[in-house]
């Protein structure tokens, strides 16, 4: 089913929005307004979008070092994003975790993980939590294909089934754990049928396709939410950049990531939204020009806003009186 006008616009709009903002965060970086790792998922924004948007504002969120596309699809200001980036004390993290590390409580969006594979046991203790306080909430978590063989994916797949806990499991699966390409770390690439062997429900999804990726999540989250137990979608997807600003990238071919690009899910969507008569020439400028304004003036906000105080650098390594 083909989706409304509006919806089919905004889904273009919040991919654009993360491009952008990842593309001005390399501007940043390289004049070192913003320092230490960042990791970029220029390219997998038809994930981001697509999964974020089928959760509701109960349901939790846990993501990975690479998860600013993420955190801006769940709806954490990009002020309070770019804040953290910069160190201020504004961030959503108070400026203490950069790039790797947003959270924010309120909107239930618990990381940013440095820790590959460190969200899957987060994940699965946040849906047991919820499932014994008797919530309807789901839990989305987001990981690499690099996680897959961790322990705890193994681990945390088992438990979820066994408790049949309202988890979806979100593997971003773009071909490569750091430089290391599916083939040379998985004797069985299918991820999502490996998924499977633990008696749930898994399928793969294009993940270069905003509406396959909105679509498949939707049907997740569904069932989970109904009581089916945990759901595990592999989203194939591609990273248009290495690993992190640190990575050289010589692990890859060129003419590889040329045959992804010709697959970019913001060209792809902008193509078949004027293609269906839903978007014109004017139209595209003003997305860009309203998310360029937007990115300006969380870079000024950043800018202007103060670092924490000395005094204040041992807060919060234990916790506060309630």
């Amino acid at each position: 089913m083909t989706a409304p006008v509006d919806v089919r616009r905004t889904l273009l709009h919040e991919m654009v929005r993360i491009r952008r903002f990842e593309e001005r965060c390399v501007e940043l970086y390289s004049t070192e307004r913003i320092r230490g790792f960042m990791h970029l998922c220029i390219g997998e924004e038809a994930v981001a979008v697509g999964v974020l948007g089928a959760l509701a504002p109960e349901d939790a969120v846990v993501s990975t070092y690479r998860e600013h596309g993420h955190a801006l699809a769940r709806g954490v200001p990009m002020t309070s994003i770019l804040a953290e980036m910069f160190g201020r004390a504004s961030g959503c993290s108070r400026g203490r975790g950069g790039s790797m590390h947003l959270f924010d409580a309120a909107r239930r969006f618990y990381g940013g993980n440095a820790i590959v594979g460190g969200g899957l046991p987060v994940a699965t203790g946040l849906a047991l939590a919820d499932a014994l306080a008797g919530r309807s909430a789901v839990t989305a978590c987001l990981f690499g294909d690099g996680a897959v063989a961790e322990g705890e994916f193994h681990e945390c797949l088992n438990l979820a089934a066994l408790w049949r806990l309202p988890v979806v499991f979100c593997c971003e699966n773009n071909r490569y754990a750091m430089g290391t390409a599916l083939e040379r770390e998985h004797a069985q690439t299918d991820l999502a049928l490996r998924a499977a062997a633990y008696g749930m429900p898994a399928w793969p999804v294009d993940g270069m396709d905003v509406q396959a990726v909105a679509a498949a999540a939707e049907r997740a989250v569904t069932g989970v939410r109904a009581g089916s137990g945990p759901c595990f979608l592999e989203l194939r997807t591609y990273r248009f950049r290495a690993h992190s600003m640190y990575d050289p990238d010589r692990y890859r071919d060129r003419a590889e990531v040329a045959r992804w690009k010709d697959r970019d899910p913001v060209d792809r969507w902008r193509d078949l939204l004027v293609a269906d008569g839903d978007l014109d020439e004017d139209g595209w400028a003003r997305i860009v020009a309203d998310v360029d304004e937007e990115i300006e003036q969380a870079v000024a906000a950043a800018e202007a806003a103060p670092v924490e105080p000395v005094e204040e650098l041992t807060r919060f390594v234990y916790a506060e009186p309630s």
